[in-house]
C-alpha cells in the first residue's frame, strides 16, 4: 500500500513539471518562429529597398521574377530554387542566411 502512494505521489509531481517543462521549451521555438515572421516583415515592408539586396545575392533573378515575388517568402525560396536548380532544403537555408544577414544591417 505504501508503494501505491508513494507512486501516486510521483505521478503527481510529474503530472505538475512537465507541462511546465514543455511548456518552456516550445515558447523557445515560438519566440524565434515570431522573430524569424517579424524580421521577414520588416523586409517584405521594404521591399523596393529589399529588391536591390535580393538581386545582388542572387543575381539569376530577373525583375520579373522579384515583382512577382513581391516581399514574399515562399516565392523568394522557390524562385531561388528554381533558377539556381537547388533543393527546396538548400533555398530555404539560403535565404534564412540572407534574412540572417539583413536583419543586422537593419
Amino acid at each position: 500500500m505504501r508503494a501505491l502512494s508513494i507512486l501516486a505521489g510521483c505521478l503527481a509531481a510529474v503530472s505538475i513539471t512537465l507541462p511546465a517543462a514543455v511548456h518552456a521549451q516550445t515558447s523557445g521555438q515560438t519566440t524565434t518562429q515570431n522573430d524569424a515572421k517579424t524580421m521577414w516583415e520588416k523586409i517584405k515592408g521594404s521591399w523596393t529597398q529589399s529588391k536591390g539586396a535580393v538581386k545582388e545575392q542572387w543575381g539569376k533573378l530577373t525583375d520579373d521574377d522579384l515583382l512577382a515575388i513581391e516581399g514574399r517568402r515562399d516565392q523568394l525560396v522557390g524562385k531561388i530554387q528554381t533558377r539556381y536548380g537547388i533543393s527546396h532544403e538548400e533555398a530555404e537555408a539560403q535565404v534564412s542566411g540572407w534574412e540572417t544577414r539583413r536583419a543586422r544591417e537593419m
